[in-house]
């Protein structure tokens, strides 16, 4: 007797669903309504493209950036005049500049001066009319010191920097409509020849907006005073923090204070640092964006539940459990974020390498940005699916077989 009770309640206990099985059934319920379920998932796509693309894009952008800081070095520092103690503008003095060179672990050093005259293509264009473009003078090791190239043309040397010739910086160059040497442009009153066009410089875009002419023809031609705007000088990785703190007091030794130390690569690092600030605000736009497909999620599978009441009702007559109803609208609801999340990463990551690579970046995905991604869906699946499982649970067979 007991026997046979224990047999017959093993036989009334009910089955359990395989992981196989509880995949089967949910995937049968989105199939049933693939339009639907395409318009569901688009929300969750978006709002994953949209936060992979800013991480992605971000992260490529700030990997460009270090590169470029590796390429350039952090060991470029310059000097520029300060302010003296009734407000005015300071002066470098004349010898300032082999004073740094003086300095032990200085490898190299250059220096400019603003000159107080304007470049146009012509004498016939008004001398107000600038494009924004600075006079300097500059000495010989500039390019060695900044560690520019010249595309076209060549550099001034010990010869050039005596005569009426200039060499303009890439933006210089763009702004005046010059592509080639040899043409003639007006400086200050008189014609100064072109010998070279230099490329961009990262660490010294001053130079990109300038015309650069010698230190003894800006004197002779241009009445330059000969006193130094900017020192950039450059000396070994190891010994970067110990010259910073004693060129101000070598540079000015009656008047250290009067003179400003920076390191142009710091600015690279800032921008860098900018960015992130920026993909967050863009995270949070994202996060809204995941947050709408994940209520679009949740409608789907309350509307889900109502239409298919008759077919609750069936499972629960032929012994499914509430247990069982519940983990198959849960499976529904994840496979559909699940669906979306996949379909988001995909566009997001090939948004970030288009992106990176019309740009000419190295194109970086962080794997942990695809890895919360993942949870991110699950998370969403499983919130939207609980209110719509539950409900379905609760059904009762009889009323939802009587429902027409």
């Amino acid at each position: 007797m007991t026997t046979a009770t224990t047999a017959a309640g093993a036989r009334m206990r009910p089955a359990r669903l395989s992981a196989a099985d509880v995949l089967r059934v949910g995937a049968a319920g989105l199939r049933a309504r693939p339009t639907r379920v395409v318009l569901s998932a688009l929300g969750i796509a978006i709002g994953i493209a949209t936060m992979i693309a800013v991480i992605g894009i971000s992260s490529s952008s700030r990997e460009q950036l270090l590169r470029q800081l590796d390429r350039l070095g952090t060991n470029l520092l310059t000097v520029a005049p300060g302010t003296t103690l009734f407000g005015e503008e300071a002066k470098l003095p004349t010898s300032a500049l082999e004073m740094v060179k003086r300095i032990g672990p200085v490898k190299t050093a250059s220096a400019t001066g603003t000159v107080d005259a304007t470049i146009r293509r012509t004498d016939h264009i008004p001398e107000a009319v600038t494009g924004g473009i600075a006079v300097q003078a500059a000495t010989t090791e500039l390019l060695t010191t900044l560690e520019g190239q010249v595309v076209s043309g060549t550099w001034l040397n010990a010869a050039t920097e005596r005569r009426p010739a200039v060499v303009l910086g890439a933006e210089a160059a763009k702004r005046l409509g010059i592509t080639r040497t040899g043409v003639r442009v007006w400086l200050g009153d008189r014609w100064f020849t072109v010998i070279g066009i230099l490329g961009p410089m990262p660490l010294a875009p001053e130079i990109e907006r300038s015309a650069l002419v010698g230190f003894p023809a800006a004197e002779e031609y241009l009445g330059f005073d000969g006193h130094p705007t900017t020192i950039y000088e450059r000396s070994t990785e190891e010994s970067v923090e110990a010259v910073r703190g004693v060129l101000a007091r070598t540079v000015n030794p009656e008047n250290p204070n009067e003179v400003q130390v920076s390191r142009p690569s710091d600015a690279l690092a800032a921008r860098a640092a900018a960015a992130g600030a920026f993909t967050n605000l863009l995270l949070g736009l994202g996060a809204v964006a995941l947050l709408v497909g994940g209520v679009g999620v949740a409608n789907t599978m309350v509307i889900s539940v109502l239409e298919r009441r008759k077919e609750i009702g069936l499972r629960r007559a032929l012994g499914a459990t509430r247990g069982q109803v519940r983990l198959q609208f849960l499976a529904e609801s994840l496979l559909l974020s699940g669906l979306g999340g996949v379909v988001g990463a995909v566009l997001g990551a090939l948004a970030t390498v288009a992106y990176a690579v019309s740009r000419d970046w190295p194109p970086v995905v962080p794997p942990w940005a695809i890895g919360g991604a993942v949870g991110a869906t699950l998370v969403i699946g499983t919130i939207a699916g609980i209110y719509p499982a539950m409900r379905a649970a609760r059904m009762s067979p009889t009323v939802a077989l009587a429902t027409t």
